[in-house]
């Protein structure tokens, strides 16, 4: 009888193992990137957000420890669909980023602000923020430069 019920709870593991799904790959674009991916795995490439910055460095030049600096980053949607900035973050606590709320259509601009503390830091400070939006690929690196004098 436990052979029984064993060979039987066995057989129904083999059966829910089996795939049930279509084989269909799914793109890398869809793995890297799911908002912009239909429900078969496949992207609309046509129809995709762009995001482009003026610039994606900015120099701050030479500052003095403990000062607060801030930076704003233009940047536009060159694509076709509604861009979203999903998340923003900074390579380091002192470096803190702010994300527009809404997303942008097609040819809006938006900002994302950078602030830079430099309490506790002296000489040579690169950071960057990495972008994560909608778009393939869906990160960008945006970079921020100062040399902070000792006060």
């Amino acid at each position: 009888m436990n052979k029984i019920l064993l060979i039987g709870i066995a057989s129904l593991f083999a059966l829910a193992a089996c795939e049930t799904g279509s084989n269909e790959e799914v793109t890398s674009g869809a793995i890297e990137n799911p908002l912009s991916a239909d429900t078969q795995g496949k992207v609309d490439t046509k129809n995709l957000p762009e995001i482009t910055f003026d610039k994606d460095f900015h120099d701050f030049g030479k500052i003095s420890e403990g000062e607060k600096v801030t930076y704003a980053f233009r940047f536009k949607n060159t694509g076709k669909g509604d861009l979203i900035v999903q998340t923003a973050s900074g390579s380091c606590g002192c470096t803190v980023p702010e994300i527009p709320e809404k997303p942008l259509r097609s040819g809006e601009t938006g900002f994302i602000k950078v602030q830079f503390n430099s309490e506790g830091r002296t000489g040579i400070q690169e950071k960057q923020v990495t972008v994560v939006t909608n778009t393939i690929p869906n990160t960008k690196i945006i970079r921020i430069k100062a040399e902070v004098n000792e006060r």
